[in-house]
């Protein structure tokens, strides 16, 4: 594989033509592990992230030969896409896997939280998603092979209280990968979304949201769920629950929850156990 990255310089080759996968979000947490994943399973990989991090991947998950291209863009923006878009051009081979994970979590009250925040939630959970695969979907369509992953949530089924925007989004990713792997059913492309759960990822601390109770919760080593994500991803499935039993379910018992129900315990997990211990107080 060949390439350039953004400041104009070569990037490895290797000899083969080795399948090409596509990752967002990939310098830390799940996204991480999940450009490790394919890197072991003998993938090169394009892969992006605003941080600077990402110019590390290669020396990262790099040991076993195969080629990194890392992109340094920010996802939130049409030009971060369309930056991304062109890189994987610039490779002159096609996408076999596109693995659609970048995003961010903003927590508090949805009236108090800045609405810049809330917007920048929504172009990199949601519009980049959608830019991204409008762009590289059709191709690999056109080809009649290829397979796409898409990072949901467990909090896609339920509202989030407390993470309003964090949670809408994720629901919407869920809904957005099943409609478009049915639309699909036909061309040889598979959609597949993942669902994890609470994470040990630096997700919580970003988010603002580490003086909650679901942030003192076991958490879900990230490696397993990337793990569980490809896996799911190569086998063609429409969705993956990942990656302990408490996720799965969870996710099953909230199907015949009234939506008021779903909200009230969920908030429970995603308030902060101070604001949880003033209103215990309170009505005391």
């Amino acid at each position: 594989m060949t390439g350039k990255n953004q400041d104009g310089d070569d990037v490895g080759t290797t000899g083969g033509k080795a399948p090409l996968a596509v990752v967002t979000g990939a310098s830390s947490g799940i996204g991480l592990h999940l450009a490790d994943e394919l890197v072991r399973r003998g993938y090169d990989l394009v892969a992006c992230s605003e941080e600077a991090a990402i110019g590390d991947l290669a020396a990262t998950v790099g040991a076993s030969g195969r080629t990194v291209l890392p992109v340094r863009a920010d996802l939130a923006t049409i030009h971060g896409v369309e930056s991304l878009v062109a890189q994987v051009g610039s490779v002159g081979r096609p996408v076999d896997l596109l693995v659609l994970n970048a995003g961010i979590g903003v927590a508090g009250p949805f009236v108090d939280t800045p609405l810049e925040d809330d917007l920048r939630l929504i172009g990199l959970n949601i519009t980049s998603v959608v830019h991204a695969a409008k762009r590289l979907l059709p191709p690999m369509v056109r080809r009649g092979t290829g397979a796409v992953l898409v990072t949901s949530s467990v909090a896609a089924t339920m509202p989030g209280p407390w993470y309003a925007t964090y949670a809408a989004s994720k629901a919407f990713l869920l809904s957005f990968a099943e409609a478009v792997r049915h639309e699909l059913r036909d061309t040889g492309v598979t959609v597949t979304a993942l669902m994890p759960g609470p994470t040990d990822t630096e997700f919580f601390d970003r988010a603002g949201m580490d003086g909650t109770v679901v942030d003192d919760m076991s958490k879900d080593d990230p490696a397993d769920v990337a793990r569980d994500g490809i896996e799911a991803l190569l086998r063609g499935d429409d969705h993956v629950v990942a990656h302990s039993w408490r996720n799965k379910v969870q996710a099953g018992l909230l199907k015949g929850m009234p939506e008021p129900a779903k909200a009230a315990t969920h908030a429970r997990m995603t308030r902060s156990k101070d604001a949880g211990a003033a209103a215990a107080r309170s009505s005391s």
